[in-house]
């Protein structure tokens, strides 16, 4: 995926928007059994996964014991929704499909309790300062929320 492809708006019936999440999901126990096999079929599940909610993707990594994922979603998606249907989905698919999976977890438990999540922005600190600081001043002192 291009740089210039990664900075693009999004644009739905009436609105435009680029929002960017960093996941980080742990197995449960951390074991490393996100290897071989497992480990691709992971990542075709989360892929498939993705799509009907209309998520990309921006970047990903399966490691042995937990996935990374930078991806863009729609706004009307919750972080938590989207966390629950990954994880739902591809715990409920490996632990179908490898057998020696769900003898080690039994009680259908594949993920970790919990999950990591880290906004990313478009935009810095410093250039979000600067663009408020070219406006008026603020009514009675108030610096927090500036009417122009």
């Amino acid at each position: 995926m291009s740089k210039k492809h990664d900075m693009e708006n999004r644009h739905g019936s009436h609105s435009v928007y680029s929002m960017q999440v960093h996941l980080v999901r742990v197995t449960k126990y951390r074991y490393h059994v996100l290897q071989g096999d497992i480990q691709q079929r992971c990542r075709e599940v989360i892929r498939q996964s993705c799509n009907p909610l209309d998520i990309q993707i921006l970047k990903g990594v399966v490691s042995k014991d937990h996935i990374h994922l930078h991806i863009r979603y729609p706004p009307q998606l919750k972080i938590s929704e989207i966390v629950k249907r990954l994880k739902g989905r591809s715990s409920r698919m490996l632990l179908q499909e490898y057998p020696e999976l769900h003898r080690r977890y039994w009680g259908s438990h594949f993920w970790g309790i919990g999950y990591g999540c880290w906004s990313v922005g478009n935009i810095t600190d410093e250039m979000l300062t600067n663009y408020l600081n070219h406006h008026k001043e603020a009514p009675n002192g108030d610096e927090n929320f500036i009417l122009e």
